[in-house]
């Protein structure tokens, strides 16, 4: 049996004998060019992305790149003793059937790239030995976001806006222009799935015509060209909790990509990044900030009004004599997490005047001659 494969080169518009260096860089031209997230609501462009994807996942990785030119250079698993319409396994019994899978190879994990690259020719059975594809779950999506230093150490709610593939709201997921039937596929006869070749082995695989759901619009629906999916930004009310730095994580179970054939929807994570604050900054629990007082307030003592993460400032005693740099700890006000609670740091900083009058620079002068203090 001739077996044809999916012709990644041309895929990508790179020659057989292309470099790594010019696969990338033409995989990240198709790459933003059919993103999803500039293409909203564009079948075609998601299934090109999809396909580009695909072509860059095996040609970027030598091992993988190194099997599918053999595999492609000889037809897939083609060749002598190949697949025979009503064949018979060597050794084996005349007409007997088994169905196979790419996962069974010894490819390295490949199965399910080759199980999905190659498109056999010859004889097919329509309606394999397995039914329809069954519930499948959707798939988690990870996204970053970053929310302002107060946020994250005190928490509260924020407004993630999230691009999904959700069900088509024109056809309510059908692929059917409204008013018109959902017909079952001709080609796998409702079952979803196709098996090639035949003898000794049937490949089975999702049916291409209906994607492994076994119905097929009569009209197709003009805003999901069909899919019954589009994709949207998706507004998520996401909850902070307390305490999160740049390394934590929240799970939204059902939040994530909607499954199908009636499966669940996969999660949604979302991964914080905190903004530095102007005023603030973090260690552990503990918060610091620097406070800026005159001369005479360090040396004479002085009461300022200091920030805090609850906005509400305290009242800070500078003591008499208070050196530049010098730490005050207020107790209780750092981040609260896990039932402990930091405090905060206040570093003061002495600011000295730029310039004196004449009559302060006297005065000076006369407080050092009376302090022993050379200048």
């Amino acid at each position: 049996m001739a077996t044809q494969t999916k012709d990644f080169y041309r895929i990508l518009g790179v020659a057989e004998n292309a470099t790594p260096d010019e696969i990338k860089k033409a995989y990240r031209k198709l790459a933003k060019q059919y993103h999803p997230d500039a293409n909203a609501s564009d079948a075609a462009a998601a299934e090109r992305f999809k396909e580009v994807s695909e072509a860059y996942s095996v040609l970027s990785d030598d091992a993988k790149r190194k099997q599918y030119d053999q595999m492609r250079k000889f037809g897939g698993l083609g060749g002598a003793g190949g697949f025979r319409p009503g064949g018979a396994r060597p050794g084996g019994t005349q007409g007997t059937s088994q169905t196979f899978s790419f996962e069974d190879l010894d490819t390295g994990g490949l199965g399910d790239i080759f199980g999905s690259i190659f498109d056999f020719g010859g004889t097919r059975k329509r309606g394999g030995a397995r039914g329809p594809s069954g519930p499948v779950r959707g798939e988690n999506i990870e996204y970053a976001v970053e929310i302002p230093f107060r946020t994250a150490a005190r928490g509260g709610k924020i407004t993630v806006q999230v691009p999904v593939t959700d069900e088509c709201s024109v056809c309510h997921g059908t692929g059917a222009k409204p008013g018109t039937s959902v017909n079952t596929c001709p080609e796998c006869k409702g079952s979803g799935t196709i098996t090639f070749g035949g003898g000794s082995f049937g490949v089975t695989r999702p049916c291409p015509n209906c994607m492994g759901k076994g119905k097929v619009p009569a009209d197709p629906c003009a805003r999901c060209n069909g899919q019954g999916q589009v994709r949207e930004v998706k507004a998520v009310n996401v909850t902070v909790p307390a305490g999160v730095d740049s390394s934590s994580k929240v799970r939204l179970p059902g939040q994530g990509e909607k499954g199908s054939a009636g499966g669940p929807a996969g999660d949604l994570v979302i991964a914080f990044r905190v903004l530095p604050d102007r005023f603030f900054t973090r260690d552990g629990l503990d918060v610091s900030g620097d406070v800026h007082v005159n001369l005479a307030q360090a040396m004479l003592g002085s009461r300022v009004k200091v920030r805090t993460l609850d906005e509400n400032p305290v009242v800070v005693k500078i003591p008499p004599g208070t050196q530049h740099g010098k730490r005050i700890r207020v107790k209780g006000y750092g981040i609260e997490k896990g039932g402990r609670r930091g405090d905060q740091y206040i570093r003061v900083m002495v600011d000295l005047p730029d310039e004196l009058t004449d009559e302060q620079r006297r005065k000076f002068e006369e407080f050092a001659d009376a302090a022993g203090l050379k200048h």
